[in-house]
């Protein structure tokens, strides 16, 4: 022992010398160590990080009645109308932990660089729809403090109330969208437009129009204000516009990701939005859904059973798990559950199918609302059929095999015109449809127009206590260990942490 403690002590004291010896920082200092994150590259990780990802299953599109499984475990969620922390916190790490961080970092770093001032501008923009996912998921947030643990040393953010959080949206996204200017330095390296000013401009402005018409049932007159200010600053004119995020071999699509993996024989086509596009002979359906028929496990689910053709689609219906399912099974004849729709796998839901996160057919959706509330000019009706065809449209860039005819777009567009006292209904439930896959915008809008109609998921043992949809996600249970006294303000303030404790803006 005393052997040992002799050595000990040499070896401490030899440290200690040394440490005290004249260039030992300089030897400790990695000289390939990265020093200076380039602040577009930043803003690119975001705009990566947006695409909509496992989690946007579990509870955003099976809340709307688009996907839905019958099986339980780690992804029981809105399958059940249960509260899993663990998959409710998907968009809260994911955009707090990079969006936030990154474009917080991003607009210190550029604010007061006149040269920098249109990078400046797109990542307000796109910071102020990470915050606008943010709140539609959870309701008060941490705005004001959010991402500034490293620049100011707030690492437990003050939770701000949704209404302080949208008027700030509104602002920045108005601000920003203004203040970019073709004149000035071309951001070469963005992903998303090349750096086109243009598009970016109508971007903004088209989130703009978003962000005012979720306002239409808490303030109207708000609503009407920011919609003709988006309107002024020009809206997204084309698919061309479209914010897309494109993969490939090396950042491939997280949805199809999970489909294409572990998951694939475990979501299905839920039967609510099958039958609406069955019933109307949408074309889209051709391009969405794959049966396997007759398959009697996830393994037989081959291409040599592949059926594509709209005729022979059959959703899942919700309110069942994987054992209870077998007597709707049996009711429509199907060999198992495994032979129900889903989505297919080998065109938009590859590991290469481009994510779509703001496009012209919502835009022109949403103006056909804002002018059937006369918040805009423009014909409800051209505004709807505009909406639904570039939706149809949009398939092409999928691939040569999900691309949908232009006669057949006609067709369909000539045979479902808007009709009078059904306005709001009829747009609504195009957007459900425009937004498949985009579970955050479609739960969000489904909110806050109340359309389409669907019924309640009825499985038994809901968490739900007074609500028959789940109208937002609980805050995590780190927040709660972590930030517990911000969040029980923010609680206090909004109401319980529960799945049916309803948004500021989702007014009854």
């Amino acid at each position: 022992m005393k052997t040992l403690n002799k050595y000990i002590g040499v070896t401490l004291t030899s440290l200690f010398l040394f440490g005290c010896d004249k260039g030992f920082d300089e030897m400790n200092v990695n000289p390939i160590a990265l020093t200076a994150v380039e602040p577009s590259y930043q803003l690119n990780t975001a705009i990566v990080n947006t695409a909509p990802a496992y989690g946007n299953l579990s509870y955003e599109t099976t809340i709307v009645k688009q996907m839905i499984t019958p099986f339980s475990g780690q992804g029981s969620a809105a399958n059940f109308n249960q509260d899993n922390r663990s998959v409710a916190a998907g968009n809260w790490n994911t955009f707090y932990q990079t969006n936030i961080k990154e474009l917080t970092d991003v607009i210190a770093k550029t604010k007061d660089v006149p040269a920098r001032s249109n990078l400046y501008n797109m990542a307000r923009i796109w910071q102020a729809y990470s915050f606008m996912i943010l709140t539609d998921t959870y309701g008060d947030i941490p705005y004001t403090q959010a991402g500034r643990s490293y620049l100011e040393g707030i690492a437990t953010p003050a939770y701000d109330s949704q209404e302080s959080v949208y008027n700030a949206i509104l602002s920045e996204l108005d601000a920003g969208s203004a203040g970019l200017d073709a004149a000035k330095a071309k951001v070469a390296s963005d992903l998303l437009y090349d750096g086109d000013v243009v598009k970016w401009k109508r971007l903004g402005y088209s989130l703009l129009l978003r962000a005012a018409m979720r306002l239409s049932k808490v303030n109207p007159t708000k609503a009407a204000e920011y919609v003709a200010k988006a309107v002024a600053g020009g809206v997204m004119q084309s698919n061309a516009d479209n914010a897309i995020i494109r993969h490939n071999a090396s950042f491939t699509n997280p949805i199809g990701s999970q489909l294409n993996g572990g998951q694939s024989a475990f979501f299905y086509l839920a039967e609510d939005f099958v039958s609406y596009l069955s019933k109307n002979n949408d074309p889209r359906l051709a391009s969405i859904a794959v049966r396997y028929v007759g398959a009697t496990s996830g393994a037989q689910q081959v291409e040599s059973r592949a059926n594509r053709t709209p005729a022979v689609q059959i959703g899942a219906p919700l309110g069942y798990d994987n054992t209870t399912i077998s007597s709707a099974v049996a009711a429509q004849k199907l060999a198992s559950l495994w032979d129900y729709s889903q989505l297919d796998r080998t065109r938009m839901a590859s590991l290469t199918a481009p994510s779509f996160l703001i496009t012209y057919a919502q835009t022109q959706l949403l103006l056909a609302e804002a002018a059937f509330r006369k918040w805009t000019t423009g014909d409800p009706a051209t505004f709807y059929s505009n909406g639904i065809r570039a939706n149809m449209q949009q398939f092409a860039s999928y691939g040569t095999n999900t691309a949908i005819a232009d006669a057949a777009i006609t067709t369909y567009v000539q045979a479902n015109p808007l009709a009078t006292g059904k306005e709001l209904e009829q747009i609504n439930t195009q957007y459900w449809v425009a937004t498949f896959l985009n579970g955050p915008e479609s739960w969000a809008n489904f909110r806050r127009s109340g359309f389409p109609i669907l019924t309640p998921n009825p499985f038994p043992g809901s968490d739900l206590k007074t609500e028959p949809f789940i109208r937002r996600l609980t805050y995590t249970d780190a927040e709660l260990n972590v930030n517990k006294v911000n969040v029980e303000q923010a609680i206090s303030r909004q109401g319980p942490n529960l799945l049916d404790t309803r948004i500021w803006w989702d007014k009854k």
